[in-house]
């Protein structure tokens, strides 16, 4: 089987072109450590010679070792037993393979056992593991928790802590839900208590948590006696112990090998992190963006292998005496599916960089505060373009994932809706993406804002002052165009000062502005390659048209939906 790193010419095509210089040396602390460990990078070029290294060695686990186990790990599926949860053999087997090649400590520091990957990078990682089996993702992914314990932790917590995930000793979890806290996380009740020695106590009950089996869970829980918002809530480190209980795990539609657990705390030990009361406007703010990026990118993998599938089938199955694939209706298909998987990559990426680099920043100045006056201003920007970025990639790309994997059961027809071939299963792995990290209408109030308030139209003035777009001027004409578009949808929605109209069309103003950005990455792009142009020119062209109907609609203020359907839904012939 093809390695998941060579055999895909757009991941290639981005890590050979994108410009992550600054990222790099924000990463390296402009190479500081390159003297005192053994495989510490000296230079930029040398750091990316480390991390195209590191994405084959991935590239190779995840096609000769975890896709061909896939289809065992969605059968045999997780076992709940005397309160215990038990992983398939082929799940644990992958974990071990990526223990023994020092992959489970992608983004700690060296000093803590880590290999200290950008986000960039590893989100890469993640897709390719994904196209393998989503399952695993979510224990190869799961691993991340510990930038939250990096980034808020005491350094005592990280000594303690970090070593752990980067040997692959432990793995992790998130238990943030409760069974009346789902998409609401501010309304969770789970108590922490301060005892009379200083330590806490968590007490409750949490529910749907992703390998909440794990060693090491990050838990959030009311610390503040009489505070029902989110200042209320903390977030502990809990280290299993015999005080929590797994109540039941669920049965569900798709990612069989990864257990999603009902936890019972009952006076369960843990440590607080960080500071008290900012365990949901802060910490778990940082740990649910990454976790939106890393579903965005497992959506993603989940895509490609859907698309390979389909591609495959199309090419081989004939019928009236040619391969499908030479029907219109089929390539069409099959082209819309590759166009809009590099649309959503080339929008991962530029999401990815920019949290890096809003990442790499706050760590400076963390380190030298003395800097932070030169550079607060630059990192308030880029907290700002992440704040909108991640929820536009974790919706986009999550809905374009079972778009594709809808069309691809039908390019396989029957035996597509058969379990004898793959695309069943990833049709269903694909549906959760669009829930877990938050639902696709969540990320649609947690971006609508940056589309209105002009963040959006700020990063693309960023694109429009930075590049010369004379060799592209097809495509930058029909980007352009597609703004005008935006720009006359959220004029309109401003002037109307009407909330419940702009919330009524807020999905559409997030997708035209996703496609609108999209647009421009695709156009620069296509600076770059002579095939991209041709990518681009097919996303921009449907974009094209979308973008009018989008603002036909919201111009019309057609306000009938709002009228009715409080009388429609309450209607009982």
């Amino acid at each position: 089987m093809p390695n998941f790193y060579s055999d895909n010419s757009d991941i290639l095509f981005h890590f050979n072109n994108m410009n992550i210089s600054e990222i790099i040396n924000l990463k390296e602390d402009n190479f500081s450590e390159k003297d005192d460990f053994l495989h510490a990078p000296q230079n930029e070029a040398d750091a990316m010679d480390n991390y195209n290294k590191v994405l084959e060695v991935v590239g190779n686990i995840a096609s000769g070792f975890i896709a061909p186990r896939a289809a065992n790990v969605d059968r045999d599926g997780i076992v709940f037993e005397n309160g215990e949860v038990i992983f398939p053999e082929n799940i644990l087997d992958s974990f071990e393979k990526t223990k023994q090649a020092d992959l489970t400590g992608f983004s700690i520091p060296r000093k803590y056992g880590g290999i200290q990957i950008p986000i960039t990078v590893y989100i890469m990682a993640v897709e390719m593991i994904s196209r393998a089996d989503a399952s695993f993702m979510n224990i190869f992914g799961l691993q991340g928790i510990s930038d939250t314990i990096l980034k808020f932790g005491s350094e005592e917590q990280k000594l303690k802590y970090l070593p752990l995930f980067a040997s692959g000793s432990v793995m992790g979890s998130m238990a943030l839900t409760e069974p009346d806290a789902g998409s609401d996380l501010q309304a969770a009740m789970l108590k922490a208590s301060l005892k009379d020695d200083n330590t806490w106590e968590l007490s409750g009950v949490k529910r749907f948590i992703t390998n909440g089996c794990a060693e090491i869970s990050l838990v959030m829980a009311r610390s503040e006696k009489g505070h029902i918002g989110g200042r209320g809530l903390s977030l502990f480190i809990y280290r299993r112990d015999d005080k929590m209980k797994i109540r039941r795990i669920e049965h569900k539609l798709g990612i069989h090998g990864s257990p999603t657990c009902e936890l019972q705390f009952n006076n369960a030990p843990a440590e607080l992190l960080g500071k008290r009361k900012l365990g949901l406007i802060k910490y778990t703010m940082h740990l649910m963006n990454l976790a939106r990026l890393a579903v965005a990118a497992q959506a993603l993998g989940i895509a490609e292998a859907a698309y390979r599938e389909s591609l495959s089938y199309a090419k081989k199955r004939v019928q009236f005496k040619k391969p499908i694939y030479e029907f219109s209706a089929i390539f069409e298909m099959l082209t819309l599916m590759k166009v809009n998987i590099e649309a959503s990559r080339t929008l991962l990426y530029e999401a990815s960089r920019c949290v890096d680099i809003k990442d790499g920043l706050e760590n400076k100045i963390e380190k030298y505060p003395e800097k932070k006056k030169d550079l607060q201003k630059k990192l308030k920007k880029y907290a700002k373009y992440s704040a909108l970025l991640t929820p536009f990639v974790k919706s986009y790309i999550a809905e374009m994932s079972n778009k594709i994997c809808y069309d691809a059961i039908q390019i396989h027809a029957g035996v597509g809706y058969t379990c004898e071939f793959a695309v069943e299963r990833l049709y269903r792995d694909a549906r959760i993406t669009s829930i877990y990290e938050g639902t696709t209408q969540l990320q649609i109030l947690a971006a609508i804002g940056g589309v209105t308030d002009g963040t959006l139209l700020e990063i693309i003035n960023s694109y429009e002052n930075n590049h010369d777009f004379n060799n592209v001027s097809e495509l930058i004409a029909g980007a352009r165009y597609i703004r005008s578009q935006l720009e006359l949808s959220i004029n309109y929605i401003k002037e109307k000062k009407d909330i419940k109209y702009q919330e009524y069309h807020s999905a559409r103003l997030v997708l035209l502005g996703t496609e609108t950005m999209i647009s421009y990455l695709m156009t620069i792009d296509a600076l770059k390659s002579e095939a991209k142009k041709k990518t681009a020119a097919l996303f921009i062209s449907t974009a094209k048209n979308q973008a009018e109907s989008i603002t036909r609609f919201i111009l019309s203020n057609d306000q009938n939906l709002l009228n009715y359907y409080n009388d429609i839904l309450n209607d009982n012939p």
